[in-house]
């Protein structure tokens, strides 16, 4: 079962997803990858080391197959939260990916068990950018620095293949190293191709953007790119500082409400206190990010641009200390 399994997954690997056919290249991988899915004892073919996460989704486990001796994240999806086909959508969007050296690339492994969707995924072994996190101090400019360009990096060849994350946030991001040399963009659950309508999240975190906010709760709205490029402005605030811009990105959060005050009319509103760690080209490049109109909102390549640019000031005289409901740094999302 086991061999037919690694054969019906290695049909699917060589299938490319292409930019304007990406919905229906998507749905054909999903089709071939459901016919092939087989159930197997975790234990009769892995050998299970340690945990390596787990939320309301699952756990990933760091595991080694028995036969190849190839150490592997296995992550498991509880079958009674989650349909078949937000599972197998999931794991192909990653397996095609995974040519790009920031994408955590997916093994070619999906299998079930009685109670859990599975599939494999290459190991980051250094956890992930959240763990990194100081509240109030942030991590170093340097290493936010080279997340930035990797993430930029994925998020653009992301948009180039038609897809949109749409959860893109500090725990998601994998570390192959404590000084983030080496990163990995991960979790596709809710990643789809541009354009397809997706509703409001049931709860919205700093990184959602304003329009999804706002959205009714039988509202719909196109996915876009610049929904990740909002999120990538939030991450690149929260691991510069250690704390949160704004709760909600709604006009009822004061912290969200003065940033687009100021936003809109640097010269004349008051400047958001807890913003004054940034050098003024930081601020441009995060107020780009960050443009409540999506329509004018920067791309995440612009991140590029101000990388060779100083981003935190290299000391702060009256620094405000932000309030204590902002720094949910300190827990995850």
């Amino acid at each position: 079962m086991e061999k037919r399994h690694m054969c019906s997954s290695s049909t699917v690997a060589v299938m490319k997803l292409v930019p304007g056919d990406i919905a229906k290249r998507l749905e054909e991988m999903v089709q071939l990858t459901a016919q092939n899915l087989p159930q197997v004892e975790v234990t009769s073919s892995y050998t299970i080391l340690r945990e390596l996460g787990s939320g309301t989704f699952g756990h990933v486990l760091m595991a080694v197959h028995h036969h190849q001796g190839t150490p592997m994240a296995l992550k498991f999806v509880h079958k009674k939260d989650t349909e078949l086909q937000d599972f197998l959508s999931e794991y192909c969007i990653a397996l095609t990916l995974g040519a790009h050296p920031c994408i955590a690339t997916a093994l070619g492994i999906a299998f079930q068990t009685p109670q859990h969707y599975v599939f494999a995924q290459e190991l980051a072994l250094a956890r992930d950018l959240f763990s990194l996190m100081v509240p109030q101090v942030g991590v170093p400019e340097q290493q936010v620095k080279r997340c930035a360009l990797q993430l930029a990096s994925a998020l653009e060849y992301m948009e180039s293949k038609g897809l949109v994350h749409r959860d893109v946030k500090p725990e998601n991001v994998l570390l192959c190293d404590s000084a983030c040399r080496r990163i990995k963009l991960t979790d596709f659950g809710l990643s789809c191709p541009k354009g397809r309508a997706i509703e409001a999240l049931p709860e919205s975190l700093p990184y959602t953007s304003p329009e999804m906010c706002i959205l009714g709760p039988k509202a719909h709205l196109e996915a876009q790119p610049s929904l990740d490029t909002w999120a990538l402005g939030v991450l690149l605030f929260c691991v510069l500082t250690g704390y949160f811009p704004w709760l909600t990105a709604v006009p009822s959060d004061r912290y969200y409400r003065s940033f687009v005050s100021w936003h809109r009319s640097p010269r004349f509103a008051p400047f958001p206190a807890h913003w004054e760690r940034f050098t003024p080209q930081a601020l441009e490049m995060l107020q780009g990010l960050l443009t409540p109109n999506p329509a004018c909102r920067s791309p995440a390549k612009e991140v590029m641009n101000y990388i060779k640019m100083p981003w935190l000031l290299p000391e702060v005289k009256s620094h405000v200390r932000p309030s204590r409901e902002l720094l949910g740094t300190n827990r995850r999302c």
